[in-house]
């Protein structure tokens, strides 16, 4: 856990939140994971986590939305927030892209070796899964299935499915390979593929479905350091919000890191934060406000009084 802010105790439950706020410094980096920690079930924004959202980058917060989706399937919620108008940053594919919003300025591109991928997809289709490969606003995929389906739903993306599909792979130059199959086939795969690839690939659920294959060094906490390095804000002014494995790097990293109530534990344990408000119920609102919104007036009234 990092513990640069503030200590663990500091931000219990059993404790006010506002107890050590005189000594914390400004939270000026909002980095949040989407899918099950911004978005509602129905993946919309709220109108309470919009609002928050807005209001956090009225007081001077660079937002950054965190997700294992790729741009396309990220830009309608960065429009929605007006990210498009006024500096803000997208972390897209776990680590693999890290993209301004008002620019389009790719600070951050990873691609995966397509030689090792291409193998890597080999042996995966041997086993029976299917393997996808974003592009724009298609999956392409080496065969259909019903996570397949899931993720097109969930990305709004179309589907095309690839028949020479390490041809593909080389040609394309992907940022990441993603299994789609049930939970319990993809817990029982992720450790017989680290074992295989874990020298070669950074390999995590970003859903209980969804096993990924990423560049090595590709990670949401990676990128999010390097944002804060290239804005030259510190880790004890980070705020980042998540409630999956792939959050645990930006949790980590950033000075306030803050599970949502329905995170795994394993992001429970991580996090600094832990809040009882789940995703579907405007967590993300309620962290922004009381880490963010409410020490800014608190700092702009006691910057009147004097």
């Amino acid at each position: 856990m990092n513990t640069t802010a503030a200590t663990s105790a500091e931000f219990s439950n059993d404790a006010p939140p506002a107890a050590a706020a005189e000594t914390r410094p400004p939270i000026r980096i909002l980095a949040i994971d989407l899918d099950d920690t911004l978005l509602h079930e129905d993946l919309t924004l709220t109108p309470a986590n919009r609002d928050a959202l807005r209001q956090a980058e009225d007081a001077g917060v660079a937002v950054l939305l965190a997700s294992g989706r790729v741009p396309g399937s990220m830009y309608r919620y960065a429009k929605e927030l007006g990210m498009l108008e006024r500096e803000g940053y997208m972390i897209a594919g776990n680590g693999t892209l890290l993209i301004r919003t008002d620019t389009g300025e790719e600070l951050v591109r990873q691609t995966l070796p397509v030689e090792e991928a291409a193998a890597a997809f080999r042996e995966i289709h041997k086993l029976g899964h299917p393997v996808s490969v974003y592009h724009q606003d298609t999956i392409y995929a080496s065969r259909d299935g019903r996570w397949v389906e899931e993720d097109c739903r969930l990305s709004g993306f179309k589907k095309v499915i690839v028949e020479d599909f390490a041809a593909f792979i080389k040609e394309s130059h992907p940022l990441k390979l993603l299994i789609q199959d049930d939970a319990d086939v993809i817990a029982r795969l992720e450790p017989r593929l680290k074992e295989l690839y874990g020298d070669i690939f950074h390999i995590i659920t970003s859903k209980p479905f969804f096993l990924e294959l990423l560049p090595k060094t590709a990670d949401k906490g990676s990128a999010l350091r390097y944002l804060a390095d290239y804005l030259q804000i510190p880790s004890s002014q980070v705020m980042a919000i998540g409630d999956s494995i792939n959050d645990l790097g930006m949790i980590r990293f950033a000075g306030i890191g803050v599970a949502v109530g329905n995170a795994l534990p394993e992001v429970k344990a991580a996090a600094s934060v832990i809040l009882d408000t789940h995703h579907s119920d405007n967590a993300v609102a309620e962290a922004v406000e009381t880490y963010i919104l409410k020490p800014f007036r608190e700092r702009r009234a006691s910057a009147d009084q004097q």
